[in-house]
């Protein structure tokens, strides 16, 4: 090994760390690697927040990595032999900073467990290829050809094959992180792909290997001379990159408690849905994080706009797959792929188990499509998301309040950002027409 990428994941699920000489690598293991505490709630740009009350008030302190007990993990795709090892942010008193994203949902996870439950979770995730050597983003150019892609190919097995060296490369990758990805296919958008990751108990790991994934994707993308995006909407006028979440929950004994041998699953599974329900729009912010995630929840997207159910239906929020009952669960359908995959897993178990510890009854399933149906709406704004999440007791009880404050200062920094910046298509309606 000639070098070390120790990382911690900040609140917007980036990871940020050093680059360390092999001869220096082990200070990690030694409790003796050093980042600001304040890493972790940076703003998307890198920014401290300031308005976090963890910056200057506590002087910018310093936090110890330590390793999680993933890595480390060779860059496979790199041409020389460097490794990634994931840290969790630990403060000088010795516990973990409650602002670390992967610790909030070791928290929970530890309260699913004191219910005598076991969260089993599922992921898939959507990215869109694009030609790093093009201006802008124009989609990449089909593997053997001259050819640009110009229309999405659902389920085109021929881009499958055209695109196999990249395939290959991401397999080889996940496979040496043991990240379990299963199928790939091509999605409906101009070079958009997904691939699933297979379901594990372990909802901590299911986290570690959905935001791997995304590292190793941006990776093996670019020894293709090819650019990987994860942006909830990089075209306005092609579909989204969503990351949906399945979950069911095993007691004690091993047994689904959602699997009631009906269809329609358990009165625990509804339960859930009524607890996913309730706190929805307090929780929209973790999935839907940036002001070009909102662009993805459009009705007639196949994007869900409402707090909403249905069995097997996919312009619900939360969907009731169909098939056999021992694997009846619930997907998460509202996420976009640019969300932290922490802090998603982490409110949808949370929520999840409030309904059913509470015997929550949910409103009736809805048949149809959502988008014609007086349903109630999710944060249409990235404001309106903030609103929500800054007065939701939801959010302050599961979270707490320091992690509330520093996701709201870093959310409020990055929209204040943008309020200030005039964009080339403003320009071009205005400039010589008002």
């Amino acid at each position: 090994m000639t070098a070390l990428y120790p990382v911690v994941t900040d609140i917007n699920g980036i990871f940020r760390g050093k680059r360390l000489p092999a001869q220096s690598a082990d200070k990690v293991f030694k409790g003796a690697m050093k980042l600001p505490a304040s890493t972790l709630h940076v703003d998307v740009f890198g920014r401290d927040a300031l308005d976090s009350g963890l910056v200057l008030e506590t002087g910018d302190r310093d936090g110890t990595l330590k390793p999680t007990g993933r890595g480390p993990l060779q860059l496979t795709w790199a041409e020389d032999d460097v490794s990634l090892l994931p840290c969790q942010m630990y403060l000088h008193e010795g516990e973990i900073s409650p602002i670390d994203p992967r610790a909030q949902l070791e928290a929970v996870v530890s309260r699913l467990r004191g219910a005598g439950l076991t969260a089993v979770c599922a992921t898939e995730l959507e990215f869109y290829l694009y030609d790093l050597a093009s201006n802008g983003m124009q989609p990449p150019l089909i593997p053997g050809t001259a050819k640009r892609m110009t229309a999405g190919s659902l389920y085109s097995i021929d881009l499958l094959e055209a695109f196999k060296a990249f395939t290959d490369d991401i397999y080889t990758a996940c496979e040496a992180w043991d990240v379990p990805a299963d199928a790939a296919i091509s999605e409906s958008g101009m070079g958009q792909f997904e691939v699933n990751l297979l379901h594990t108990d372990d909802a901590v790991k299911a986290a570690d290997d959905a935001a791997l994934f995304k590292f190793i994707v941006r990776g093996v993308a670019r020894k293709h001379g090819l650019g990987a995006t994860f942006m909830a909407k990089p075209y306005g006028e092609d579909a989204g990159n969503g990351f949906h979440l399945h979950t069911s929950m095993l007691d004690q004994s091993g047994t689904n408690i959602f699997d009631n041998g009906t269809d329609l699953g358990s009165p625990a599974l509804a339960s859930a849905v009524a607890g996913l329900l309730r706190v929805m729009s307090d929780s929209t912010l973790f999935f839907a994080p940036h002001l070009n995630s909102f662009r993805r929840l459009r009705e007639g997207t196949h994007a869900p706009t409402t707090a909403s159910w249905g069995m097997d239906n996919r312009t619900a929020a939360v969907r009731i797959p169909a098939g056999p009952g021992a694997a009846r669960r619930f997907e998460h359908r509202v996420s976009g792929a640019d969300a932290n995959p922490y802090l998603v897993i982490a409110s949808v178990l949370a929520a999840a188990l409030e309904g059913i510890e509470a015997g929550a009854t949910p409103p009736a399933a809805f048949t149809g499509s959502s988008y014609d149906q007086d349903l109630p709406r999710l944060p249409s704004s990235w404001e309106e998301a903030l609103a929500r999440f800054e007065h939701s007791d939801f959010i302050e009880q599961t979270f707490g309040a320091a992690f509330r404050r520093a996701v709201v200062a870093a959310k409020r920094q990055e929209i204040g950002t943008f309020a200030e910046k005039v964009t080339p298509f403003e320009l071009q309606s205005y400039r010589d027409e008002v």
